[in-house]
């Protein structure tokens, strides 16, 4: 990292700081379409310090384009990482919690009977937010990454039944950066993955997802006129999923994957052009033994990376900035504002906000 936002480095143990005191804990819970996710940090000066993480492939939204229902098997993947995540937040006292559940969520007839069965499960308050919610907390978590970057940036999130698209403007004074205008694809990993399975390595069937892809956001950008802005110089394109983390990986050929090598990192469209080909020639197998993919993944990559293809050919931006952050971070930051105007303990205050229980998270 170079920004200052989040410090990955070992919490010292049982969450001490040295000399004995507890650190103030905050929570971000993000069950998304294809995976669910924790991430605990403490506050620093400049952002939080990152106290565990968790994160498990659960395919919540298999199959939901299909039936419009969330099938039983992935409900009960879904509570099991879940159950995990639990296990994980009662460790420490918290003085902030939200979990947050998106896509799949949203769309499905049975999503809501789901998360109420969670509740009774885990205790977890899980609530639905919109899509523009999403954006704002990528942005949220992103803007670090924004300084200096322009008059305008393109943030795009490829998640597992939806794509995020945020027209943003920036401000070179330091003030937080601004949302012109969104759009959510109903589209995402899982969506296209249903739909085409292997097929999407066939050339033909990657051009008909590309163009699917590029027909709904044609409307976007008849309003927003993006396009006319890029070739003036002053957009920067900033995505932020695995996907575009995952062709970062492969552009810098990295052995295994490393957040530290990819968070920020910028590459050019000629390295993620090569990169996209790259994964294409692979196959399913040759990804599924990738470092950087591996079998859990595998089956995803190329229709996030047909999600990319639309978007960069639709806006070619000379240059990609990866961000290896999200809804959790987002998450984490306003809870850790929100702590310090209520008085709660933070590293600049210390001063304690009483624990809370893992059944009060959605009113955190």
């Amino acid at each position: 990292m170079t920004d200052g936002t989040t410090e990955l480095s070992l919490p010292q143990p049982s969450g001490l700081q040295p000399g004995g005191r507890s650190l103030a804990a905050f929570a971000a819970l993000d069950l998304g379409t294809n995976n669910c996710r924790l991430l605990i940090g403490a506050p620093t000066a400049d952002g939080f310090r990152v106290l565990d993480s968790f994160s498990r492939v659960v395919r919540l939204g298999e199959g939901l384009h299909r039936s419009g229902e969330l099938h039983p098997d992935a409900m009960d993947r879904a509570l099991l990482a879940l159950q995990a995540c639990v296990h994980r937040l009662e460790r420490r006292p918290l003085c902030g919690l939200r979990a947050i559940a998106t896509e799949a969520c949203r769309r499905a007839v049975n999503g809501r009977s789901f998360l109420e069965r969670v509740h009774r499960e885990t205790g977890l308050r899980v609530e639905v937010i919109s899509s523009r919610e999403e954006a704002e907390l990528a942005l949220e978590s992103c803007a670090p990454l924004l300084r200096g970057a322009g008059r305008r940036a393109l943030l795009f999130d490829i998640g597992g039944g939806s794509t995020e698209i945020a027209w943003v403007r920036l401000s070179p004074r330091g003030v937080r950066p601004e949302l012109i205008g969104t759009i959510s694809l109903p589209i995402g990993v899982v969506t296209l993955a249903d739909r085409f399975g292997a097929s999407a390595c066939d050339p033909a069937v990657y051009a008909a997802m590309v163009e699917e892809v590029k027909r709904r956001l044609r409307p976007f950008e008849a309003v927003h006129c993006i396009g006319h802005e890029i070739r003036n110089g002053a957009v920067s394109l900033l995505g932020t999923s695995g996907t575009v983390t995952t062709l970062a990986g492969v552009a810098l050929d990295l052995p295994r994957y490393s957040r530290l090598h990819i968070d920020g990192v910028v590459l050019s469209s000629e390295a993620a052009g090569a990169a996209l080909g790259r994964l294409r020639a692979m196959g399913r197998d040759g990804m599924a033994r990738h470092p950087c993919v591996g079998p859990d993944r595998a089956d995803f990559v190329l229709p996030g990376c047909a999600i990319f293809s639309a978007i960069h050919e639709l806006w070619p931006a000379p240059r990609v900035l990866v961000a290896d952050r999200g809804l959790r971070e987002g998450i984490l930051l306003r809870l850790m504002r929100a702590g310090r105007s209520r008085g709660g303990r933070s590293a600049a205050n210390g001063r304690t906000a009483p624990p809370l229980r893992v059944a009060d998270s959605a009113h955190a």
